[in-house]
């Protein structure tokens, strides 16, 4: 299709071409539909159609089943017949095996080239997200990144904020005074997540060099987009940081790129698999956030397609700007489904063909109910379409495969080593060294000062003892003996109206004897 991405064969006999608007592939989309209905390969024909066209392509791979992009599909692969087959039904005339520019990334620099982000980029909304921080708890990570920009303290990765902490808590008495109550309690709760999320890898994300974000908005030399593929499966064992970092990604395009108003077709296409890790249990704020830049990244020529099981789990003013949709089956076997179900049939546009509810429970593996925008921006209406089949191969390529293709890579390199300039921690750490031998400085000098008889005094004390200064008047200390002291204390003891009644007693049982 010309200036679409193909999607698929839908009408009657699944004979009418589908495809995605590039004029209108920044509007936004959604994928979604329950486990095992070919949500994974739509994506993935959606990232060869973007990349085809010269659109670069940022996703996640959650299963490992996307790093397939970058081997051409096989003649011998046991579904080669059902996909001729199916390409055939739908009029994919040109239908060919081919691999597509694929850069692989991961966070733990295993399965891709590291990226990483500074403490600065990420900011405390997000990192206060992250580690799932109390209101107050948020406050003092504000004060930090502020005292951080007024004292010209980088923070780049986990141990700059560490030891920010560390200054902020023994000067909590006077921060406080300026910028309100600092809890001693509550540093040391932040340095708790702090140590939780190191122990779960999270320090890797944090450091230096970050990631440039024109590294993932390149196109080779054929002019074919760069599908840029994030290993995923170790980072799914925490989620908030999966969530988290996609997020800080996203909003850090919005931030950096400039206005294009309505390109012809998209700058990158950013793909948000798992979406509703993003929106369990977030704080109002950040969903505000989301849907800002789910607003506003459109004129950037950013689209962002989010994909999950079911449309409920997108709050409702996100999932009112997703304007292309590709709905696989969706099942209902509660009530609650139902109702869900009802409400997912109700946002499309409708086909007097069939219903729109009955088909998103009956269309099957590899079929979906579709919507794309139209001409002007208007939702196209609902279509059962039978979705093509990939060009790539389907599943995960080898180890020694996804090393060549790394090896090749013009990423190759540039982030690998980690780069640890002067930051807060040195110049924190640098500080009290310095306070520490001024302090030794000034004992010195004020040593040196003394007369010879305090310098031994001084020298020789302990913890314990007050020094007694000389003085012109008779010395009150007493060279008293210890034994002295002890028949004084007898004597006054026996004089008084205690000690005499034991005299008499003694001496009564002695004469009584007699």
């Amino acid at each position: 299709m010309e200036d679409a991405v193909f999607v698929g064969g839908g009408g009657p006999e699944y004979g009418v071409q589908q495809g995605l608007s590039l004029k209108y592939a920044n509007r936004h989309g959604l994928i979604a539909g329950a486990t095992g209905t070919g949500k994974t390969v739509t994506l993935q024909i959606l990232a060869e159609g973007f990349s085809a066209a010269g659109v670069p392509v940022f996703m996640a791979d959650v299963k490992g089943d996307l790093s397939g992009l970058a081997k051409a599909g096989s003649a011998a692969a046991k579904l080669h017949e059902p996909f001729t087959e199916r390409a055939a039904k739908i009029g994919f005339t040109d239908y060919a095996y081919a691999a597509f520019p694929v850069t692989f990334w991961d966070m733990f620099g295993q399965q891709g080239h590291p990226v990483r982000t500074t403490v600065s980029e990420m900011g405390p909304l997000l990192l206060s997200q992250l580690l799932e921080l109390s209101e107050a708890q948020e406050g003092i990570l504000n004060i930090a990144f502020r005292l951080a920009d007024e004292e010209g303290l980088p923070l780049l990765d986990l141990k700059d904020l560490q030891a920010l902490l560390v200054w902020i808590g023994e000067n909590a008495k006077d921060l406080s005074l300026r910028y309100g109550n600092v809890s001693s309690a509550s540093v040391g709760a932040i340095q708790r997540r702090l140590l939780v999320l190191e122990n779960q890898g999270g320090a890797k994300l944090f450091g230096e060099p970050a990631l440039a974000l024109s590294d993932l908005m390149r196109c080779d030399a054929d002019g074919r987009g760069m599908v840029n593929i994030l290993a995923a499966d170790q980072l799914m064992a925490s989620p908030k940081l999966y969530a988290t970092f996609l997020l800080w990604l996203l909003s850090e395009l919005f931030e950096e790129l400039p206005e294009v108003g309505d390109p012809d077709k998209p700058k990158l296409v950013f793909f948000f698999d798992e979406a509703h890790l993003l929106f369990d249990d977030a704080p109002k704020a950040l969903i505000n956030k989301v849907e800002q830049v789910a607003r506003l990244i459109r004129s950037k020529g950013v689209g962002v397609y989010f994909i999950t099981q079911n449309p409920a789990d997108v709050p409702e003013d996100i999932l009112g700007q997703l304007g292309n949709r590709v709905q696989h089956a969706l099942r209902a076997f509660t009530a609650k489904d139902r109702k869900e179900l009802r409400m997912a049939a109700e946002t499309y546009r409708e086909n007097p063909a069939f219903d729109t509810e009955t088909a998103i429970r009956e269309v099957g593996v590899g079929e979906a109910v579709t919507s794309m925008l139209q001409k002007k921006g208007v939702p196209g209406i609902v279509e059962r379409t039978l979705i093509r089949p990939p060009s790539s191969q389907l599943g995960p390529i080898t180890a020694e495969e996804r090393a060549g293709v790394m090896a090749a890579s013009e990423m190759a390199g540039k982030y690998d080593s980690p780069l640890d300039r002067t930051s807060a921690f040195e110049i924190l750490r640098d500080r009290a060294a310095k306070a520490a031998a001024e302090a030794a400085r000034a004992e010195e000098q004020a040593e040196a000062a003394e007369e010879p008889a305090a310098r031994d005094f001084n020298a020789g004390r302990r913890y314990s003892g007050t020094r007694v200064t000389r003085s012109t008047s008779r010395s009150t200390r007493s060279t008293t003996s210890f034994g002295d002291q002890m028949t004084k204390m007898v004597v006054k003891e026996l004089t008084g109206t205690t000690g005499r009644r034991i005299v008499r007693g003694i001496l009564g049982g002695l004469f009584k004897g007699r």
